[in-house]
């Protein structure tokens, strides 16, 4: 099971939940604003390019759920495993 501070689930949020198809019992808000857009095609989510060349990330449900939290942490640079194994 993952440590409380993994996930966290804003039912009250005015777009919750946020993406087609998410599950609500298993949605992740902890990353609302994705790490991994940055990364562009290596971002490891389902996207679709735009023409503009932006992503259209609403399809993607990898960071948002709970099970991937630590996958998502380590590839933003962390260890996923909270604060303390960090220092």
């Amino acid at each position: 099971m993952a440590p409380r501070y993994a996930c966290f689930t804003h039912r009250e949020c005015e777009y919750f939940p946020c993406h087609p198809g998410a599950e609500p019992d298993n949605f992740n808000c902890l990353f609302c604003y994705c790490p991994l857009y940055p990364l562009g095609a290596a971002c490891g989510g389902s996207f679709v390019l735009l023409p503009d060349g932006r992503k259209d990330c609403s399809a993607c449900l990898y960071p948002h759920r709970r099970e991937n939290y630590e996958a998502v942490v380590r590839r933003c640079g962390g260890s996923g495993r909270g604060p303390a194994a960090e220092t």
